[in-house]
């Protein structure tokens, strides 16, 4: 009897489960009879939908709707949760960290392979900016997320309970780094620094939630809160285009919302973001959505990278001379075939990620079977961006669209990119119960330090007065 095909998929995002999915079809008979084996490793054991966490800050969507369980959608892979730290490609092993060996304090795990799928994502591009390490707060997933959402509201409880005008000054004042499609969905009442996806989208979605919220604490009004974004570039979201971008920052503004293009973050010390104009915002909360780089494990493979750090790939998604390690998304440098020019690149999105995870998991098991591969091939189709609640822009084959029927397509365009039917019917049930009921806008802060009551109970000897 000849070993199993071993393939080894390292990432557990977007693109890693939808490679693993694929291949579960393809190799289905190998699978069964034993002849494959499919292992994912991923830090969390789900899938996070990035396009709806600033839905999911905002009290749009559930956060459980937003995150699909590996396990469930992958019931012939092998999923362990953990770390890769290092991949000797050569010898075709990859070293990996689990929560059983940190707990043991055992050296990582090491796992053979015949083929391997790079595909671990990006992380947050972190710049050194003093004080940052200390008070930012990042937005790339759905901890954070609703992390973000608790503290916004817990700053209005704290404006709405202080006499002192400093406190409340900070309380109402929101600093967002990064204009990208997620900080501009959060912006509410923060000052945002970026004009990408992340930024934007995470701006006007906590915006419109935390207006809304104000009409429940004492004392805080809409324009008392403060919002700013602020972008390093002359534009905000530069994916939908010149004209779409300056309607973006327009609309913004006439909320009140203080963009401030072609301007740096210089510090955030002592809890003051002080911009490179000179300006200086007091605040509490200072959100990150600068940008993003490729995972560092990329430079533990030994493989080829580019100046960017993403691992040099060929149309047909193999990385550079290696048969036997593919990449995609964020982690691939592959050539775009269909622009005008030559040398140029797929651009880092979820639009190409998705497509080439198809096109990647179809290759893979091709090559097992020693069928021809076929080179990845897609012209961008446009963006979609949500500027809050029945706001939004898109930029589809050539056509502009603009508020509410942008935002239509913007919800219509995700909900059917995101994984299972069952999800999409849950986030379709929340948003039409949404349109017939109130928004809820609770705080439950308590999520992030679950054992702080009970450890106040065993420190005082009894536990806190309830009704």
């Amino acid at each position: 009897m000849t070993d199993p095909t071993r393939v080894l998929v390292v990432g557990g995002g977007n693109v890693g489960m939808a490679v693993a999915l694929r291949l579960q079809k393809q190799l289905g008979r190998q699978l069964k009879s034993g002849a494959a084996q499919i292992t994912v490793v991923a830090p969390d054991p789900y899938m996070t939908y990035q396009p709806f966490l600033a839905e999911a800050a905002a009290g749009s969507v559930q956060p459980r709707h937003v995150v699909v369980p590996l396990r469930r959608v992958l019931p012939r892979c092998r999923v362990l949760a953990g770390r890769v730290t290092s991949v000797d490609h050569p010898k075709r092993t990859a070293c990996v960290a689990t929560l059983a060996t940190e707990e043991t304090g055992e050296p990582p795990l090491e796992l053979a392979y015949d083929q391997i799928v790079l595909v671990p994502g990006s992380v947050s591009r972190v710049l050194p900016v003093p004080g940052l390490a200390e008070h930012g707060i990042g937005f790339t997933s759905i901890e954070e997320a609703i992390g973000l959402r608790n503290h916004v509201l817990e700053q209005l409880d704290i404006a709405s309970s202080t006499r002192d005008a400093a406190v409340r000054e900070a309380a109402l004042t929101f600093v967002f780094v990064g204009g990208g499609y997620a900080g501009v969905e959060a912006l509410a009442e923060l000052v945002f620094v970026g004009g990408g996806y992340a930024g934007v989208e995470a701006l006007a979605e906590l915006e419109d939630m935390a207006r809304y919220a104000t009409r429940y604490y004492t004392g805080v009004r809409p324009q008392d809160m403060r919002w700013v974004l602020v972008e390093a570039g002359d534009r905000i979201l530069p994916e939908v285009g010149e004209r779409l971008g300056e309607y973006a920052v327009r609309r913004l503004r006439e909320r009140g919302i203080d963009v401030r293009l072609e301007t740096r973050l210089s510090s955030c010390t002592d809890r003051v973001a002080r911009l490179g104009d000179g300006a200086r915002f007091p605040t509490r909360t200072l959100v990150w959505t600068a940008g993003v780089r490729p995972h560092p494990v990329l430079a533990a493979t030994g493989l080829p990278r580019n100046e960017r750090g993403r691992l040099r790939c060929t149309a047909d998604l193999r990385v550079e001379g290696e048969d036997a390690a593919w990449s995609a998304g964020d982690a691939a440098a592959v050539p775009d075939l269909t622009a005008d020019g030559p040398g140029a690149l797929c651009a880092p999105n979820a639009q190409h990620a998705v497509r080439q995870a198809r096109v990647l998991a179809d290759n893979l098991a091709a090559s097992l079977r020693g069928a021809p591969l076929r080179d990845y091939r897609h012209r961008y189709a446009g963006s979609v961006a949500s500027l809050g609640l029945h706001k939004g822009i898109a930029h589809v084959y050539g056509r502009r669209l603009k508020g509410y029927p942008a935002w239509l397509m913007h919800r219509a365009y995700h909900l059917g990119k995101l994984p299972t039917v069952g999800r999409k019917a849950h986030v379709l049930a929340e948003w039409t119960l949404a349109g017939l009921f109130k928004r809820e806008v609770v705080a439950l802060g308590s999520l992030e330090h679950p054992r702080a009551e009970f450890e106040l109970a065993t420190r005082s000897g009894r536990g806190p007065d309830h009704d």
